[in-house]
């Protein structure tokens, strides 16, 4: 709308604004919460899953569970101790100053966090279980999570590299479209994005190693598989970042809709209001300092919005590995039976790896698909309703209204498909064949993993180009501008719809794979592979009735 009207960003006469802060809110910060709140209970359920099934002394099992809920609340209070720390901090720092890096605070209170978190880690460990195997696996323990601790912290930093406002990428982006306007913008979003799945994996890659070196050194004497339970761990570590994760996510949205809210208000157009400001507070206002403000302030939160999502992402993966391998387990008979079937010399094994890929990127266009046709009769009636000459300065309740309904209405639409897809398709697989479903679930983690990165960080870096020309540049109205905000709204669904919504998709499918394969297994079992085969024939045809809808029927011409 701004480019077709030549309007500002946030201007109160597009009714198109009050749905795009209740989008923000919904996609920036209630989105991920929940994502994290489910990551938090999936990766629980894979570890205490586990430690039942490969661990064989009930001893050593009791202590295994308690050490991993009290360590979940110890992880916990250091999140609240670090933020009241990180907050006295930043006041004695910022409070006084006019000007500041407002990335700065936020990139404290995450490292602040993640190393108090590591001491809490050490010292619970030591108290709880300090004879545990030959008396040292507590610090052993400890450091494996420590690996998953640390990566909270690192991968933000190496997701900075590629999205802030600092970040050669994306004044790259920016470079590019001063010559050739929304094309290159967009080549070299996509180049940020592919640059940083590549960073963000070797990083992934080389803090799991590190678990699973420290594995091999004891680990095996009370468990099978002791590596799968150090990947787990990694999870857990993961998401002992998990409260700062989602406040630095949450930041984002609350700077985006600050700005917003600035121009709703309208404030400056009021007449006399500079007088009535200074006779009833006290001090002069300078609407072009506070906009400038917001503005960097939104660059930050932007910035920090896509650091949280390869942190939520990779925990999803990390933690569907132990998932993965506790239905390996079940599958393998304590992996005494069977083994030679998970390789890819073992076909259905070999074609499941295949699938899973083709399911991410199905998933990828539908939901890119929800989120056009949405936007698309959103455009249509913002046009046919939008009062830009005359007196009116807002627009009315009842068209804002009428936007925010539309965008929901296909947000819901699109839901419904993609679940049911998943969920038909789940069915199908895992009563298919079993080893296939195991290459299958596999697929879907690694895929995901790195469509959902790319995704992320090429609208992070699209969104901070636009940034960069509003309030470094002060471009705002010209080509360039218009190139870099057509940038950003590409990467609006890559990285607040397509990437985020990976990660449920990924364990959504681990923790009903687990209960649908032993189901499919029993029912093989006691009435022969005839009937899962015809099931999962059934299921499959369902799956892509709700595939054809998901594409087919939500295109803009098919009056959805």
């Amino acid at each position: 709308m701004k480019i077709v009207f030549n309007i500002k960003e946030d201007d109160a006469r597009n009714p198109g604004v009050i749905a795009d802060c209740t989008g923000d809110n919904a996609g920036d910060s209630v989105g991920p919460s929940a994502d994290g709140f489910e990551t938090y209970g999936v990766t629980g359920v894979a570890l205490i899953s586990f430690i039942l099934l490969a661990v064989h002394d009930i001893h050593v099992q009791v202590q295994l569970l308690v050490w991993i809920f009290v360590m979940r609340i110890a992880m916990i209070i250091a999140s609240g101790l670090s933020y009241f720390i990180n907050e006295a901090m930043a006041k004695a720092r910022y409070g006084t100053v006019d000007k500041m890096n407002f990335e700065a605070p936020l990139t404290s209170l995450v490292w602040l966090t993640s190393f108090i978190s590591v001491a809490i880690t050490y010292a619970v460990s030591y108290f709880l279980v300090p004879d545990l195997g030959d008396g040292t696996l507590w610090w052993k323990l400890s450091t494996v999570i420590t690996c998953g601790t640390l990566a909270g912290a690192i991968i933000p930093e190496l997701v900075k590299v590629f999205t802030s406002t600092e970040s050669g990428h994306v004044k790259e982006v920016v470079i590019s479209s001063r010559e050739g306007g929304a094309s290159l913008n967009i080549l070299s979003g996509f180049v940020a994005g592919n640059f940083s799945a590549y960073w963000l994996g070797l990083s992934i890659v080389a803090l799991m190693g590190s678990a699973y070196v420290i594995s091999l050194f004891g680990l095996s004497a009370l468990m099978l598989a002791p590596q799968i339970f150090a990947f787990g761990l990694v999870a857990f570590g993961f998401l002992g970042m998990g409260p700062v994760t989602i406040a630095v996510d949450s930041y984002g949205p609350v700077t985006d809709n600050a700005q917003s809210v600035f121009e709703l208000s309208v404030i400056e157009s009021i007449p006399g209001i500079k007088q009535q400001l200074k006779k009833d507070y006290g001090f002069d206002v300078h609407f072009e300092r506070a906009k400038d403000l917001l503005e960097e302030n939104d660059g930050a939160g932007n910035t920090f919005k896509a650091t949280a999502k390869p942190v939520l992402i990779g925990t999803a993966v990390v933690g569907a590995t132990t998932m993965i391998f506790s239905i390996i387990f079940v599958l393998t008979n304590g992996l005494t039976e069977n083994l030679g079937k998970l390789s890819i010399l073992h076909a259905p094994f070999f074609l499941g790896l295949v699938t899973g890929g083709a399911v991410i990127y199905w998933f990828t266009g539908a939901s890119a698909q929800a989120v056009t046709t949405g936007a698309y009769r959103a455009v249509e009636f913002i046009k046919a309703n939008i009062k830009l000459d005359g007196v009116a300065e807002k627009a009315s309740v009842e068209d804002s209204k009428k936007v925010v309904e539309i965008c929901t209405k296909y947000a819901q639409k699109g839901m419904f498909n993609i679940f049911l897809t998943v969920f038909f398709s789940t069915l199908a697989f895992a009563f298919l064949e079993s080893y296939f479903f195991i290459g299958y679930l596999i697929s879907i983690a690694l895929f995901g993993l790195y469509q959902a990165i790319f995704m992320a960080n090429a609208g992070g870096a699209w969104d901070n180009a636009k940034k960069i020309v509003e309030v470094e540049l002060k471009m705002k109205g010209t080509p360039l501008h218009a190139a870099t905000v057509v940038g950003d709204t590409v990467g609006d669904p890559f990285k607040d719809t397509s990437s985020v919504a990976m990660n449920p998709i990924i364990k959504f499918t681990t923790l009903f794979g687990l209960l649908a394969v032993q189901l499919a297994v029993r029912l093989a079992a006691e009435q022969g592979t005839f009937l899962t085969h015809a099931l999962a024939a059934v299921f499959f045809a369902l799956s892509t009735v709700f595939v054809w809808r998901s594409f087919y029927g939500m295109r803009i011409g098919s009056g959805a």
